[in-house]
Order: C-alpha cells, then sequence, then structure tokens
C-alpha cells in the first residue's frame, strides 16, 4: 500500500538547529520504508536546496505568517491529495493538524519537542493534542510532562528519540582549528547551541560562572562557546565582567561541515540546560569520543543516559558545574557503549513503527529488535 503524507514543520531543509535536523532525520527514515509514496511538508521556515531532499520527498515553499501558512496548508491538502496521515511537527500546529484530518478523514501524528509541552497549553491546542492518532515525544522527560496535563492513554505517546549523524566519529584535535581560536595547550569545554534570549535555559551563563571559580586554579581550561544570537552580548559582558574574558572564546556560527572537527577539538562537552527536549549536539559530541555534561532536570538525561553516558550536574549551582567539569576532564576519551541505542537502525525502525502506531491499518513491522517497541512507548 502506497502512502502518502502531509507533513507540518516548523523548518526542515534549509534550516538550522535541533528541530530541522531531528525533522530531517526523521523524513529520510520515512522516505526509505517502501510503503511511502510522497512526503509533502509545508515548513514555516526555511528554504531547501533540491538536491538535498530525499526521492520521495517535496518540500514547499515556506510560509512563516499564522495565516499564510494555514491557506497554504488547505491548498496543499486540496491540491496535493490525498493524503493518509497528516504529521504535525509541533504542538502549536495542531490545531491546524485536527482541522486537516476532520476534512479528510487522514489521522494525525503529533511530534512534541520539550518545553512547548511541558505545561497545559491553550484550550485549543490541548483539544487538539488529545485527538491525535499517535503522540511521538523526543525524551522521556518530555512524554511524562505531556501526560500529566493530556487525557490520553499512556500507549498513544512513544519515546523517539533523536539519531546522531556518521560524520560525528573520534579523532585527533584538528590543527587549523587550534590555531585558528589559538587553543594549543589548552583544555577545551564546548557549547554549541544558539546564543538566544529566549534560551537562556542552555546555562551558558553557569558555566561562565564556574569558569571564575577555575580560572585561577586551572589556568589551561578554555571554554569555546559555538553559535550566535541575540543573547551573545549579555554572555560577553558577563564574561568580562567576572574577568574570564581570556578564558571565554565566542566563536560565533560553525558552519556544519566543520561541527565534526569542532567536536574532535573538544576536551570536554558542557550544556548545563534547565529546558533541553533532548539535545541532539550531546549526541554529536559523545559520538565524538568527547566526555559530556547535561543538567540533571530535563530531556538531555536521555543521550547521557541518567549518567551513564556522561556527567549529570545541577544546572543552578556553579560548583556543581565546577565539579562535573573537573570530573569530564578526568575521563579519557571514547565512545560509551549505550550510544548504539541512538544509532540509525535502531532510530529508523523506530520511525517505521510510530508510523505503523500513526495508521493502524498497516501491517506491522517485523523488527530485528524484539525489545524495540518495550524501549521506545514507555
Amino acid at each position: 500500500m502506497a502512502l502518502r503524507i502531509l507533513a507540518l514543520a516548523t523548518d526542515a531543509y534549509g534550516a538550522g538547529g535541533g528541530i530541522a535536523q531531528y525533522n530531517r532525520d526523521l523524513f529520510q527514515a520515512l522516505a526509505q520504508y517502501g510503503d511511502i509514496d510522497e512526503i509533502v511538508i509545508l515548513p514555516r521556515n526555511g528554504q531547501a536546496p533540491t538536491q538535498a531532499i530525499p526521492a520521495k520527498v517535496r518540500q514547499l515553499q515556506a510560509r512563516p505568517g499564522k495565516i499564510a501558512f494555514t491557506f497554504q496548508a488547505l491548498r496543499a491538502m486540496r491540491q496535493r491529495g490525498p493524503f493518509d496521515v497528516i504529521f504535525c511537527g509541533h504542538l502549536f500546529m495542531a490545531p491546524l493538524a485536527i482541522l486537516i484530518s476532520k476534512l479528510t478523514g487522514a489521522p494525525v501524528w503529533l511530534q512534541i519537542h520539550g518545553i512547548e509541552a511541558w505545561q497545559r497549553p491553550s484550550l485549543l491546542q490541548h483539544w487538539a493534542a488529545e485527538r491525535a492518532q499517535l503522540v511521538t515525544a523526543v525524551s522521556r522527560h518530555t512524554r511524562r510532562l505531556f501526560l500529566t496535563w493530556a487525557s490520553v492513554t499512556p500507549e498513544k505517546v512513544m519515546v523517539l528519540p533523536n539519531t546522531v549523524d556518521e560524520r560525528f566519529t573520534p579523532g585527533h584535535k584538528p590543527e587549523t582549528l587550534l590555531a585558528r581560536y589559538s587553543l594549543h595547550g589548552k583544555k577545551i569545554l564546548l557549547t554549541v547551541s544558539r546564543l538566544a534570549a529566549a534560551e537562556r535555559y542552555k546555562g551558558h551563563d553557569h558555566v561562565i560562572r564556574a569558569m571564575a571559580d577555575l580560572r585561577q586554579s586551572h589556568p589551561e581550561i578554555i571554554y569555546v562557546v559555538a553559535g550566535d544570537g541575540d543573547d551573545r552580548p549579555r554572555l560577553e559582558r558577563l564574561a568580562g565582567e567576572l574577568d574570564v574574558a581570556e578564558q571565554v572564546r565566542f566563536i560565533g556560527y560553525v558552519p556544519d561541515s566543520e561541527l565534526p572537527d569542532l567536536y574532535r577539538a573538544a576536551d570536554v562537552f558542557i550544556m548545563p540546560s534547565t529546558g533541553e527536549g533532548f539535545g541532539i549536539v550531546f549526541l554529536q559530541a559523545l559520538a565524538s569520543g568527547v566526555p559530556a555534561i547535561s543538567g540533571d532536570s530535563d530531556g538531555s538525561r536521555d543521550p547521557l543516559r541518567d549518567g551513564l553516558n556522561g556527567e549529570l550536574v545541577d544546572a543552578t549551582d556553579p560548583s556543581s558545574i565546577k565539579r562535573g567539569i573537573l570530573c569530564g576532564l578526568a575521563k579519557p576519551k571514547g565512545i560509551p557503549a549505550g550510544l548504539s541505542n541512538f544509532a540509525w537502525p535502531s532510530f529508523a525502525q523506530r520511525v517505521v513503527l510510530a508510523l505503523q502506531n500513526a495508521a493502524p491499518h498497516l501491517p506491522r513491522m517485523t523488527s530485528h529488535n524484539p525489545h524495540l517497541r518495550d524501549r521506545i512507548v514507555k
């Protein structure tokens, strides 16, 4: 049976960030599934280069405005349908997805990522979320908080975590990057993320404060902050006020092609977040053999497997972060054993199982891993 999917997405091809990468991985896995005929993506943001899109995937022109996006979705439903499944890539779009479902009879697969689903949303979004055939959550934390307000059976909410690109592998520290940023002979802490005022929960300022405590006793430690955004001036001022401007390097946006080498240059990856839905950057660091440090109270516990894959710290306590940094620096580099759970084969199987739960009329997939379903519905 050839299936057609209409995907409402915040962003996918031609956009940056963790959600865009998650969506690209998900659509790639769906496109490889033999029963898929076409996936039509309507994004809010991003203009995709055609050569980067899988053969069965078509991305329409982005419509950032809410009204324009709604009309474009209804037009796609009418002109490009019929569709067998409506994929809704964000809770805010759930009412529109349910409207299309009511008009077409196609079931809705709702994806939730993080803080947007941690508290009870608007009445309309609440109503729509409870009418999805399937909800996939990027982490156990997000799933658990969603179930505190959504009146749905727990079996309808599956954990579908990120996967990690095979480009991220261990290797020697690249001389070109060490020279570019004057990092020879240094112990390098790394954070890769947007520097957005709306995302201060990622914890850059807490690491900077910990650096102030480490400056005298460990002058060899340098904190490298990769990424840009409207919160960068505040963070740069904080580093200056704490007299660690020389120990904190803001290197700005790093092209995707340079990220594998940037991780290899690091000795420890750190992002002590309190609001992360999952954090694909942790997988990228771990796959590169770099010890990782995360906060202990959000979805980043999942890639760190509750501390088995790295250090969990109190993200609001500089002394806890300081201890985590010293523990991380004392660890040898290497890929943790549990990372295979996030490898592409497991992710692709999870995606197909999710599709089959979203469209119950599909034949069941025979999984090579008999415990896979138990790991994703819990």
